[in-house]
């Protein structure tokens, strides 16, 4: 069985090729046009900035063809990949992207602000660099744990926690809902404080997750992202203390954000003591790396599946 990397040593495979070409590849600049959602998969947006920055890093590495149908189908696999990734908590930390970030400049013989100085000017930005890293570490961990490596771990601590006299943890698990009134970055002085206060409406109405789609669908370019399962080691940074103090069916405050305006429903939220629980302790134990190599044939299979079964809608 064909056996690959998609750690960030893979990516830095491209990064002699990427940072030689900044030099030579002019700077693009997203479309003076309005930030707009141009896909929905599986309830997440891809925006035209999104495809117009991926387009941007395509160029960067030199890459031939249909570029803006090369950049849809990048970030299409990606979103569904992103949701997958989420569903199963196999996401990476934010530190570890930052990590990863900083050796892909070390190895690259340059500081990080040097490499984000290139993103920015080439109009790749470090944002979506760092994205596209944090995918490319989280995917394999996916991939390992449907092939049951992760189970085993987990149920190798429980058996280890029961050995020693301990009790299983427990902790809370979420299951929660984003919601986010984009802002076009150009329209942001003039179009933010609107969006806050539309942003600010809706979670005073928030009752719970049932009903935010068909609310979303009477405003604009707003978009509704279903996150999940998710236990509290595993709960983002920027919204962890937010979620902790919001009662279930109700959401957090709305937090301005690059998108825009944005809040988290939590759907539901119990105490959890069973192997999940255990998995999670033990994930949040672990060196917060990407998780080995990938075996090809089983990501291929995966994906295909996760295309077959996604609603992908276009605007």
């Amino acid at each position: 069985m064909t056996k690959g990397s998609r750690s960030v040593r893979a990516i830095a495979l491209c990064g002699a090729l990427l940072i030689a070409g900044a030099a030579v590849v002019p700077t693009v600049r997203p479309a003076a046009a309005a930030n707009e959602i141009k896909i929905v998969v599986d309830g997440q947006p891809i925006t035209s900035y999104d495809i117009s920055h991926r387009i941007a890093f395509l160029k960067l590495q030199h890459k031939k063809g249909n570029l803006a149908d090369m950049a849809k189908k990048q970030l299409i696999d990606e979103k569904l990949e992103e949701v997958a990734i989420s569903r199963a908590h196999a996401s990476v930390s934010t530190d570890a992207v930052d990590a990863a970030y900083a050796r892909f400049a070390k190895n690259n013989k340059m500081t990080t602000q040097r490499l984000t100085s290139i993103l920015e000017h080439t109009g790749v930005t470090e944002k979506h660099f760092k994205h596209y890293i944090a995918i490319q570490m989280s995917w394999p961990r996916l991939v390992q744990s449907r092939s049951g490596s992760g189970n085993q771990d987990a149920n190798a601590l429980v058996a280890q926690m029961l050995e020693s006299g301990k009790q299983k943890p427990s902790t809370t698990e979420y299951i929660l809902q984003q919601v986010i009134f984009l802002v076009p970055a150009k329209q942001r002085g003039a179009l933010l404080g609107q969006r806050k206060r539309e942003a600010e409406a809706m979670r005073q109405r928030f009752q719970g997750c049932d009903t935010t789609r068909d609310f979303a669908a009477k405003l604009r370019n707003v978009a509704v992202r279903d996150l999940g399962r998710i236990m509290q080691p595993e709960l983002p940074p920027d919204w962890k203390s937010d979620i902790e103090k919001t009662s279930a069916g109700r959401a957090t405050a709305v937090h301005v954000t690059p998108r825009g305006a944005e809040f988290i429903g939590i759907c539901s939220a119990k105490t959890v003591s069973d192997d999940l629980a255990a998995a999670s302790v033990f994930n949040a134990q672990q060196d917060q790396g990407s998780g080995g190599g990938l075996d090809k044939d089983k990501s291929d299979k995966i994906l295909a599946e996760l295309r077959k079964h996604a609603t992908i809608t276009y605007h």
